[in-house]
């Protein structure tokens, strides 16, 4: 495989190598891949929770239950941090 970047993502890479940081500049952009595929694994989590959630209000809803705005962003909130303490 062979990709081009900016000059200035080359100056970076270069730069965190010769930090110390990496041995390579393979290794640094592996990191950075598997960072980003973290990234998109925990978005994913985050929209199935809400997804998950807003069908179970709209279940609710058609059975008569209701909950206030207030209840509804706590319990969403709640959700949102426990998808996120899964992925860590």
């Amino acid at each position: 495989m062979n990709i081009s970047i900016t000059p200035e993502l080359e100056q970076f890479v270069h730069a965190k190598v010769k930090s110390g940081m990496y041995n390579s500049a393979s290794e640094l952009i592996r990191e950075a891949l598997r960072l980003l595929a973290e990234r998109d694994e925990l978005h994913t989590r985050r929209i199935a929770a809400m997804d998950a959630f807003l069908q179970e209000g709209i279940d609710s809803a058609a059975n008569g239950d209701h909950v206030t705005p207030e209840e509804l962003w706590a319990e969403l909130d709640e959700i949102i941090r426990e998808a996120e303490q899964k992925h860590g």
